[in-house]
């Protein structure tokens, strides 16, 4: 009886223990409080110039950090934009007392890092040249030379990547977001273009340096190897000198979003992905009461892989690789950003999805798991960010910069912890504004009516890629336009039809640089169709290319090329002195697409299949009837590519237009300019030229 009641009583506790244990396993284990940051120890001080210096001792490693930061204001640039970033650059190509070779190699010899930019100078170093490398630092801030060759050095090299950038669909993405969003009257809405790097002279640069590079708004961050009293030492020693200055401030109305939804269209020929972005401006200052709750909400719609965003769009529907969005807090505008690459044909159905989750997460609570591991992952980011010193630093910057509350950082974990679902519903009433919107989407024209559902208007707004305001290219054809009148029209602006028909024979030698390296190319042609072009880098022939009006050989470093007949024909094609002028006897396919901008020029778009196959899009300027772009398709192992040929330059030769610049872009990983050296006409090609043996 007694052996029966205790099993009893067993199996009772036993079912009990099991029951609980299940109960545990089926829910999260409370969070406990949240831990007070023991953020890394720092000191800071203040120069007699106004320079503030922040210092975080880490001995752990025997190199030393210092972080010059010059907390420029917002300032409009207008025609000169690209101008701080030019003359940040500057700073590092040589000073009054070193060339920039010297400078580099002295970094070089005691195994430093030193970069400069329109923010300031950044430098590392064993903590024993700690001297060495400041010595350098110091030349460099006060004493630049901003030497004139050095300047257009520079300004190639802005301009060799605005010329990609203008390829690349995700750069014209954020210049047409940026442009909507803060208006061109902004700061933070101006462009740097090709024109607006030209614009600027060294004149600018220096009157730029000495305005604004100025130690009363200027923070120097040492971190690593070093004691506050050494730190002190060396700020006095080598950033005492730094005169003080007059700092003017601009101020700006701030951007507000729009009263509707609008859908901005960029068009891309031949793009087979579009880049959304859904934009706006917004009002949240770094540190206000909002900033924590408002990147609660954030991380959770789209600021993590495990995010809203990303589950639906990527994980759910398989529309992307990943979509994204941020919030982000400036003391001037801050804005919201949400978008990612998709599929063309799924665009329309990924702006619904966008909007979707954007309205959804306004109006259904967000649940307390969803809530917990949002901040489970904010707090695992914060405590694996105290790991690097520097983080230290950049949170000691920001609280002298932004008038932080000091132990603003310390308690981030515990502020983290209060933010409650009806924090994260309020933030998203807040500052999700899905009726509110700039949809800017980049892609092929085909799908751009497909998108007008979703503005406000009931239509879609066309831009070109520097934010521009265009019409639909549908919409703009005059009357009796066709591709044969504007081909017509090109052949007369470039000498007319009997002038290009008495070219026997034309030659060009033209010259760009590859990496730094000199190359040549000569190219000359004959009729009736005959052609040699030779590329050389350095006085090394690297490529040939001939066509006898018959056969046609490749050599590539004096190798013979095998050749498929597509090859073959397209190249008998490009021998044609001027094949516009044959189009239609040759076997040439056109087809007048609409008019799209140029680089702000209005130019009709004609599709050109040739006879053998291959496609390409060819621009005409509406005001000179000039060819000013061409853009074909180029296989890789990556899959097509655009190239694009970009004409500009045209000079008179012996009655015909040439032009004497050709920026070719898609074909290498940074463009090529080529400018014409040399140029004939009609001066008597001997034939052995063109010969193949």
């Amino acid at each position: 009886m007694k052996n029966t009641l205790l099993l009893a009583i067993l199996s009772l506790l036993v079912s009990t223990l099991l029951s609980a244990q299940n109960d545990f396993r089926s829910k999260a284990p409370a969070p406990g409080p949240a831990r007070k940051v023991e953020m890394g120890a720092y000191q800071e001080f203040k120069l007699d110039n106004g320079l503030r210096v922040i210092v975080v001792e880490n001995h752990k490693l025997p190199r030393v950090s210092f972080q010059l930061l010059v907390d420029l204001p917002a300032i409009q640039e207008k025609d000169m934009s690209g101008l701080a970033d030019m003359t940040g650059q500057m700073l590092a190509r040589g000073t009054k007392t070193r060339t920039k070779a010297q400078i580099d190699e002295s970094i070089d010899f005691i195994g430093a890092t030193l970069s400069t930019s329109a923010t300031g100078i950044f430098g590392a170093c064993l903590s024993k040249y700690s001297e060495k490398l400041l010595d350098i630092m110091q030349d460099v801030l006060i004493n630049p030379a901003f030497a004139e060759d050095e300047f257009e050095k520079l300004k190639k090299q802005t301009t060799s990547g605005l010329i990609s950038a203008k390829d690349n669909p995700e750069a014209i993405s954020g210049n047409v977001s940026r442009v909507l969003a803060f208006g061109k009257d902004h700061p933070y809405g101006e462009l740097t273009t090709e024109k607006t790097v030209e614009n600027v002279k060294i004149q600018n640069v220096k009157a730029f340096y000495e305005n604004l590079f100025r130690p009363e708004i200027s923070y120097l961050a040492i971190v690593g190897d070093i004691s506050p009293e050494e730190a002190r030492r060396l700020a006095e020693r080598y950033f005492a000198g730094w005169k003080k200055g007059t700092i003017l401030k601009d101020f700006f109305e701030a951007p507000k979003a729009p009263a509707k939804r609008q859908v901005a269209f960029v068009n891309k020929t031949g793009a087979v992905q579009s880049v959304l972005n859904v934009t706006y401006p917004v009002q949240l200052k770094p540190g206000s009461a909002d900033a924590i709750k408002a990147s609660v909400m954030n991380t959770l719609f789209g600021g993590f892989f495990s995010s809203r965003l990303n589950a639906n769009i990527r994980e759910d529907k398989g529309y992307s690789y990943g979509v994204r969005s941020s919030l982000s807090p400036d003391r001037e505008v801050a804005s919201f950003n949400a978008g990612g690459s998709v599929r063309n044909d799924v665009t329309d159905s990924t702006i619904v999805e966008f909007l979707h989750e954007m309205k959804r997460l306004r109006t259904e609570p967000v649940s307390d798991d969803e809530l917990a591991m949002v901040k489970s992952v904010m707090n695992g980011n914060f405590a694996r960010s105290l790991e690097v010193p520097e983080t230290v630093a950049r949170y000691a910057l920001n609280t002298a910069r932004y008038r932080l509350p000091k132990d603003y950082y310390s308690t981030y974990l515990e502020k983290l912890s209060q933010v409650t679902a009806k924090d994260v519903t309020d933030m998203a009433l807040k500052y999700l504004l899905p009726d509110n919107a700039y949809i800017v989407v980049v892609g092929n024209q085909d799908i751009a009516p497909r998108l007008a559902r979703f503005a406000a208007s009931g239509k879609v707004d066309f831009y070109d890629l520097y934010g521009n305001s265009m019409e639909n290219n549908h919409t703009l054809l005059p009357d009796g336009i066709d591709a044969e009148t504007i081909i017509s029209d090109y052949i007369n602006a470039i000498g007319g039809a009997k002038t290009l028909a008495d070219v026997k024979d034309m030659s060009a030698t033209m010259k760009t640089e590859v990496q730094g390296m000199p190359m040549q190319m000569t190219q000359q042609k004959k009729a009736p169709g005959k052609m040699a072009m030779t590329i050389t880098m350095s006085g090394m022939t690297i490529n040939q290319i001939k066509c006898d009006g018959n056969q046609v050989e490749v050599m590539q470093m004096g190798q013979k090329q095998p050749l498929d007949e597509k090859t073959a024909a397209a190249t008998k094609q490009q021998a044609v002195m001027f094949p516009e002028l044959s189009y239609k006897e040759q076997g040439y396919a056109l087809e007048l697409k609409g008019i799209e901008s140029v680089d702000g020029k209005k130019a009709y778009r004609i599709d050109v299949t040739s006879p053998s196959g291959d496609k390409s899009s060819e621009y005409f300027d509406m005001t000179t009837s000039l060819k000013i772009r061409t853009v074909s398709s180029q296989d890789s192992p990556e899959g097509a590519t655009s190239v694009i040929n970009d004409y500009d330059d045209y000079r008179e030769l012996k009655g015909v237009r040439v032009p004497y610049k050709i920026t070719i872009s898609g074909a290498m990983p940074f463009p090529l300019i080529m400018e014409v050296e040399s140029a004939a006409i009609n001066e008597g090609i001997d034939d052995k030229v063109f010969t193949i043996k």
